[in-house]
């Protein structure tokens, strides 16, 4: 932990982005309790609440390459002030749902907002490299990504107590406070340079409009570079499953072991609690892994993600269910941080908005068709077997990554200009 305390204590800029993310993610996760209880509360259908979700999805897919291109092309830093201020509106037009009860505007609001999303996260992405450089990198990303899931468990567990002692209205009061903030947050951030844009790119290439050629050219980066693609597939490989977690967990809580927004809440908690647990054990382990080890840690982290997953679905009781959800988790905050960190030192930054937006859609693609299916399936089949076969579809990514790696076609590749002299965690060490 004190390599974390220190990177707070001496990077202001970090330290900004830093507040920022704890507050945003914390009303995002009142926001989602929310919508998804009250979702099953006026319809009391698990093919609405996968249709909610797909609407919280699909958005973000066809948002990705204009925010990729965007973020390669102009000031990272006013982009991200502008998704927050846009989301702060609304998100605070979430409180006429539970006034008039229209399901349509679940899924029109819940689309706007996630269409904002991706200008935000892959932007904070592309900038970490400018606002942690050399030895905090590591760290910084592990931070960003463990406070991500520290907070999906506090937002969750917190979001389902509050609705049920406040009601829903006070979720969405919340959340949109929690826009306004981050963007305070983000407004303090200061560059040398006056500016975030990537480096390199002219103020004037904002008035290019081959939008499409710039997205393009990400693609053929990556298609150069197997083993930044082979993430970005894993990624999409794991959202095979994933994708229906998302509506599992809440049918789980509600419906299964029949404990409401809290049952909801509880499970999202504790796999928050397992990622955060991955998160502080990825970033240990990145400083220790040679390259071939870390791809050696992938493989494994898939097959227990899997396995874990698949006995949380079977389990009688809620409290051996979340046993096997935090493992789950910790499985996979650990992949998550060892691949985010090689795509941070390898992925030039005239390049990190496209790729991360990319690597973003590829897996939000994936997930929409899960929950789609999943959805489905929850008016034919029982529950806990959707879960087994979810588990199923996440561990046949380990098969591959095997292959993968086993055939040769992921080769370590080249570190970005300026990286290899400072960054010193082995993970990118060959």
């Amino acid at each position: 932990m004190k390599p974390f305390w220190l990177l707070l204590r001496r990077n202001p800029n970090y330290r900004a982005t830093w507040m920022g993310q704890v507050v945003s993610e914390v009303g995002d996760h009142f926001n989602s309790i929310a919508v998804l209880s009250l979702t099953l509360h006026l319809t009391g259908s698990g093919l609405a609440v996968g249709a909610v979700m797909v609407s919280r999805v699909l958005p973000a897919i066809l948002a990705a390459p204009v925010a990729g291109v965007l973020l390669d092309r102009m000031d990272r830093k006013k982009i991200m002030i502008l998704s927050d201020l846009v989301r702060s509106a609304i998100a605070l037009l979430f409180i006429v749902i539970p006034i008039y009860k229209q399901t349509w505007l679940l899924y029109l609001l819940s689309g706007m907002l996630t269409f904002a999303a991706p200008f935000f996260t892959s932007g904070r992405s592309a900038i970490l490299p400018r606002v942690a450089t050399g030895e905090e990198l590591h760290s910084a990303n592990a931070l960003t990504q463990t406070t991500s899931w520290l907070t999906l468990s506090i937002g969750t567990m917190l979001g389902g107590i509050s609705i049920m002692q406040f009601g829903y209205e006070w979720a969405f009061v919340a959340n949109s406070a929690s826009f306004l903030f981050s963007a305070w947050a983000i407004s303090s951030l200061r560059s040398p340079i006056g500016h975030f844009r990537p480096e390199g790119v002219p103020l004037k290439i904002a008035k290019r409009t081959a939008w499409g050629q710039d997205f393009f050219e990400s693609l053929r980066y990556m298609r150069q570079a197997p083993l930044i693609l082979a993430i970005a597939l894993a990624g999409a490989g794991w959202a095979t499953g994933g994708g229906a977690a998302q509506i599992l967990f809440t049918l789980f809580g509600e419906v299964v072991y029949k404990r409401g927004a809290g049952g909801i809440g509880l499970i999202w908690g504790f796999a928050g609690i397992g990622l955060v647990i991955g998160g502080i054990s990825g970033h240990r382990l990145g400083r220790r892994l040679g390259f071939a080890a870390y791809k050696n840690a992938v493989f494994i982290c898939f097959l227990v993600h899997g396995i874990s997953y698949m006995l949380f679905s079977a389990m009688p009781t809620i409290w051996w269910a979340l046993v096997f959800i935090v493992l789950s988790r910790v499985a996979m905050g650990i992949n998550s941080v060892l691949n985010k960190t090689l795509l941070l030192t390898h992925v030039p930054d005239q390049f990190r908005g496209r790729v991360f937006t990319t690597v973003d859609m590829m897996m939000n693609a994936t997930m929409m068709i899960s929950m789609s299916v999943a959805g489905i399936a929850t008016g034919v089949f029982p529950i806990r077997t959707i879960g087994v076969v979810a588990g199923a579809l996440s561990t046949s990514t380990a098969v591959f990554w095997l292959w993968g790696n086993l055939a040769g076609r992921m080769p370590e590749p080249r570190l970005e200009s300026g990286v290899e002299e400072e960054f010193e965690g082995p993970v990118v060490a060959a």
